[in-house]
């Protein structure tokens, strides 16, 4: 048998990569597409030179953040006397080093809603929709600004709640009966009537058989003590839902205890079923018994007065969703919570899937359509959206920024400014492009390079929440209004 001398070996070897050489030389990054195949190569600088990973600093965004009183405060105990979540009060910050940006339009909507705010620290009650992707899923972002905003504007409680959360949080317990069934606006199972409300999800139970005998169903809600000090207490316990065709008895239990009996209005509407409470009550059991079920759209955990900011979480959603429930149900809902501010956070579902800019531009258009329905629906409320945070693809080796997100944020903005919306710009925030591998680096983000750890949230909330407070210190500034 013929040996294979080394030198030809190394010959052979020399004569290959340098015919790698040439395609990886004349081919651009990118690629080409040939033969209905996307060919790429090593760029030839890169052969020698391996791309190394960016290490951002962002050492001072960390420290110039401080999160650390954020359960410092009153803790109520609950003696509801119409004026359960008053506020705490304090100094907002003057300025930001990431303002919100807005047009004149989007400033004299943001003013009136500032005059309404100064009216809930004062004793009147309304509400902010927090709407967002999987980043607020949890109560992540969401329970750290409700947190600072109850404390400087009065409210207790965690607002809102879906009819059957699927998410782990932190900010309630709840426990459905094996019968209940959850339905979304944004991820199957869907409802045809579309019927879903404000939390864009709903529940209904199963009825057993063609019978006329009631079948029973219940929810569980009680509050958590891992939650932020104002989210544990309340005062005030509200059931909201519609499509009631038949009677639909209803028991309710504090901590198995009967305390309340009543029925469901049988007209088919939208109605809410209130309790309040001299306490923050315990575990509460709310038993339904009907041959067919309501519509469930949520309950809502609250005080007296204030501001009760809600978390309506959308996992895979890029905000096209919005439009997506029954517009009466939808706007009856957000009259009766007298909302008067929706915090959007969108973008980061969509952000990895653009390939050009006209993707970006065609997102951003649906987006503003989206916005523009909610404009429609409840005419007196402002609008701020938050952008995308960064978010890191492994590229050849390393994590970097995806290429269209700086683009999708600029373009967002300038909607916002042709719109009338305020916008907050998350990913500028964090120190901009290449920033997300230093937040991975210190825990502050998951290794998904995509979602905030706990840590994250909450520096990234106070960031947004000391551009909320300078805003509305500015409109006082200029108003002459007394804090």
């Amino acid at each position: 048998m013929q040996q294979i001398r080394p030198y030809k070996v190394l010959l052979f070897l020399v004569l290959v990569l340098s015919l790698l050489c040439i395609p990886s030389a004349l081919i651009p990054e990118e690629g080409v597409k040939w033969l209905g195949v996307k060919w790429r190569f090593l760029p030839l600088e890169r052969v020698w030179v391996a791309k190394k990973q960016v290490k951002k600093n962002i050492e001072k965004i960390v420290a110039a953040v401080d999160t650390s009183n954020i359960n410092d405060g009153i803790k109520h105990i609950g003696q509801s006397s119409g004026q359960t979540g008053l506020p705490e009060g304090g100094l907002l910050a003057s300025e930001a080093a990431n303002p919100l940006y807005m047009s004149g339009s989007a400033a004299a909507k943001l003013h009136r809603f500032f005059a309404t705010l100064q009216g809930a620290a004062e004793g009147q009650k309304i509400s902010i929709f927090h709407y967002g992707d999987s980043q607020i899923e949890g109560d992540r972002m969401t329970g750290y600004i409700r947190q600072r905003i109850q404390q400087q504007f009065g409210g207790i409680g965690p607002g809102f709640i879906p009819a059957y959360n699927v998410y782990n949080t932190q900010s309630f317990k709840q426990k459905v009966s094996p019968n209940f069934k959850r339905y979304t606006a944004f991820w199957p199972p869907k409802m045809s009537s579309r019927r879903y409300g404000a939390l864009l999800s709903a529940a209904t139970f199963d009825v057993s058989g063609a019978t006329a005998t009631p079948t029973e169903a219940w929810v569980e809600i009680s509050p958590s003590p891992s939650a932020f000090t104002r989210a544990r207490t309340y005062s005030q316990v509200k059931c909201y839902y519609n499509s009631c065709y038949e009677p639909c008895l209803v028991r309710i239990y504090e901590n198995d205890k009967l305390i309340h009996e009543d029925s469901l209005v049988a007209d088919g509407g939208q109605h809410v079923l209130p309790l309040s409470f001299g306490h923050t009550p315990g575990k509460l059991r709310f038993v339904f018994a009907s041959t067919k079920s309501p519509i469930f759209t949520g309950f809502s955990l609250e005080g007296d007065v204030g501001v009760q900011v809600n978390n309506v979480a959308m996992r895979g959603s890029s905000g096209h969703d919005l439009s997506s429930s029954d517009a009466s149900i939808f706007a009856q809902m957000h009259r009766e919570a007298n909302t008067k501010l929706f915090i959007l956070q969108f973008g980061g579902n969509s952000v990895h899937a653009f390939r050009d800019s006209s993707s970006v531009r065609y997102y951003i258009s649906s987006l503003k359509n989206r916005i523009n329905y909610i404009q429609k629906l409840v005419p007196d409320a402002a609008i701020i959206l938050i952008g995308p945070s960064d978010m890191s693809r492994l590229h050849d080796g390393i994590f970097e920024t995806y290429p269209y997100l700086p683009y999708t944020v600029d373009r967002m903005q300038k909607m916002c400014a042709e719109n009338g919306v305020v916008f907050w710009n998350l990913y500028g925030a964090m120190g901009g492009k290449n920033s997300m591998p230093a937040w991975v680096a210190q825990g502050l983000a998951g290794k998904d390079y995509v979602h905030f750890s706990p840590r994250g949230a909450s520096i990234a909330s106070q960031y947004f929440f000391e551009a909320f407070g300078a805003a509305y210190s500015e409109w006082q500034s200029e108003k002459g209004g007394a804090q």
